[in-house]
Order: structure tokens, then C-alpha cells, then sequence
């Protein structure tokens, strides 16, 4: 697969073209609240993550900071600014974030395999290596992956729990809507994981149409 950079909706890469969200998007976008503080942690670990290994890699010797173990950096990296993440969301909401407590913890995974290393790795053989480049182009990932999850999650959670909601107050979320029970549209199915892949597979479906429509079939 190629490493350089690709659009971050429509290239192979991103979260539905590569399905490399897809297990994300599902898990965190139950709830609206639940998807608003992993959109966070998403931008959080992306950039911060991104700028830190790519001053490491052009401004440390190779001699010190060999390309070999670099992977490895890189997943420590996202590790430590997701744990710091975690403990600023757990001082200022503990509940709301014990609810997504096992999701923060596999941000940093996603980041770390979502090929930005790779990337900027590739990028230093360059002349003109630019670290604003490579922080946003990861910062980009981010914010569609973070965008797809709210979006799915605002349409997710009416159809399973009547409700929207964002985190906050000793209960751990403030319920924002509220729609009667015996609506026409709340379809408590999509509330389990089977019910939001049904719900992605549509969504995806709509994706590929436009895909084909915006970019040809020249697009890999």
C-alpha cells in the first residue's frame, strides 16, 4: 500500500474507505456523550502524538533513534497521551468516563496502526520534510474518524434509547432530547453492535456510491 499521503475521506486509508475505524465507529457511537469524549481523545492523541515523533525523528540522530525501533516509540508515544487524557477526562467527569473506559484505552491502538509512522518515516527522505504537514495530515484522520463517530452516534442513539445525550453531571451524562417511546422512528435494534453494523453497512453502501461519483474508479 502506498504511504503517501491520500485523501483523509476518500483514500484507502481513511476510516470507511479502509474500514479502519469500523470497530470504533460501532463501539463509541452508542451514545452521543460517549462519542463527544472519544472524538477528543482521537484529536488529542493524533496530534500531539504525530508532532512529538516527528521532531523526534528529524531532529534525533539516526544513530540514537534507529528507523528500526521507531514503531515502537511511536505506540509508546500514543500510549502516554491517552493514559494523560484519561486521567484529565477522569478528574473532571469520573462516571462518564468509567463508561468508556475499555474505548480511550484502544485510541492510542488505532493511532498507532492507522499508518501515520509509517508516513513520516517515509516523508524524512524528502528534502522539504515538514512537520506541520505530517501533524496535520494525521489531525485530519482524526477529525473525520471523530466527525463519522458523532454524526453515526447523533442518528445511533435516537433510533435505540428515544434519547441525545453529552457527558457531564454526577450521572455521567446530560440527556439534551428526549422523544416519546411510541415515536415512529426509535428501533431499539440498533442499540446492540449487530443493529449498528446494519446501520454502517448502509452508511457504507451510501460511501462507496459517492465515492464512485466524486473520484472514478481511478481512486485505489
Amino acid at each position: 500500500m502506498s504511504l503517501d499521503r491520500q485523501h483523509s475521506f476518500w483514500g484507502s486509508l481513511s476510516p470507511l474507505g479502509g474500514l479502519s475505524g469500523a470497530g470504533l465507529l460501532v463501539m463509541a457511537s452508542a451514545r452521543l456523550s460517549w462519542a463527544v469524549m472519544i472524538a477528543g481523545s482521537l484529536l488529542w492523541v493524533y496530534g500531539l502524538t504525530t508532532f512529538v515523533f516527528s521532531f523526534m525523528c528529524s531532529e534525533i540522530s539516526p544513530k540514537i533513534f534507529p528507523v528500526e525501533g521507531r514503531t515502537y516509540v511511536f505506540t509508546c508515544i500514543a500510549s502516554f497521551f491517552g493514559s494523560i487524557y484519561l486521567l484529565l477526562l477522569w478528574l473532571l467527569c469520573p462516571l462518564a468516563t468509567f463508561e468508556v473506559f475499555f474505548l480511550l484505552l484502544i485510541v492510542p491502538l488505532f493511532c498507532a496502526s492507522s499508518g501515520v509512522n509509517e508516513q513520516i518515516v517515509s516523508s524524512l527522505e524528502d528534502t522539504d520534510f515538514d512537520i506541520a504537514a505530517d501533524v496535520s495530515d494525521a489531525v485530519s484522520q482524526a477529525v473525520v474518524l471523530a466527525g463519522l463517530i458523532i454524526v453515526f452516534s447523533i442518528v445511533r442513539e435516537p433510533l435505540s434509547y428515544c434519547s441525545l445525550s453529552l457527558p457531564g453531571t454526577a450521572g455521567g451524562m446530560v440527556t439534551i432530547m428526549y422523544f416519546k417511546s411510541n415515536s415512529f422512528f426509535p428501533i431499539g435494534i440498533f442499540a446492540s453492535s449487530a443493529g449498528a453494523l446494519l446501520l454502517l453497512g448502509y452508511i457504507i453502501c451510501l460511501y462507496q456510491y459517492g465515492k464512485n461519483a466524486v473520484t472514478g474508479s481511478y481512486l485505489r
